[in-house]
């Protein structure tokens, strides 16, 4: 009995523990839009311009990136999109869905490959002093032919 106590005790203290740091995440709605604004030029700047000339306006220097084909940092980040981006034509970013919560921005973007296939990529940012401080990254070539009506845009 004092087993299930203490285990309950301790479930309920970390449960109270995680509102507390989720309450210290809160982000006022300006803080939001400013948030989604920053992704969303950085996106547009980077990916769809090509204009390298000012990542650190949008990246901290210790930017953390979960894609295991970059390391992390500004430096790496710029070495790595200035090779992938070679020889790219400059287009318009086509964002399907952004949402923003605490310091977390979401990014769905349809995006053509070279080959012409739809590829639906979804980003995350984690933002730090009005920064982009880590990113996630998953793609997914979309299919000639799917198992239902719903389109993934």
């Amino acid at each position: 009995m004092r087993k299930t106590i203490a285990i309950f005790s301790l479930l309920a203290f970390s449960f109270f523990s995680m509102g507390l740091n989720a309450q210290s995440k809160k982000v006022s709605p300006s803080d939001l839009d400013y948030n989604k604004k920053l992704v969303v030029d950085f996106y547009q700047k980077i990916f769809g311009d090509h204009d390298f000339g000012n990542i650190d306006h949008y990246l901290l220097p210790t930017y953390i990136q979960h894609n295991p084909n970059v390391a992390d940092g500004s430096e790496a980040f710029e070495k790595a999109i200035k090779g992938w981006l070679q020889n790219k034509p400059k287009t318009k970013i086509d964002v399907q869905h952004i949402a923003a919560e605490g310091d977390l921005v979401f990014l769905h973007i349809k995006n053509i490959l070279p080959d012409g296939k739809l590829q639906s990529v979804i980003d995350i940012f984690r933002i730090e002093n009005k920064k982009i401080a880590e990113h996630w990254d998953v793609h997914e070539t979309v299919p000639e032919k799917a198992a239902n009506a719903h389109p993934m845009f």
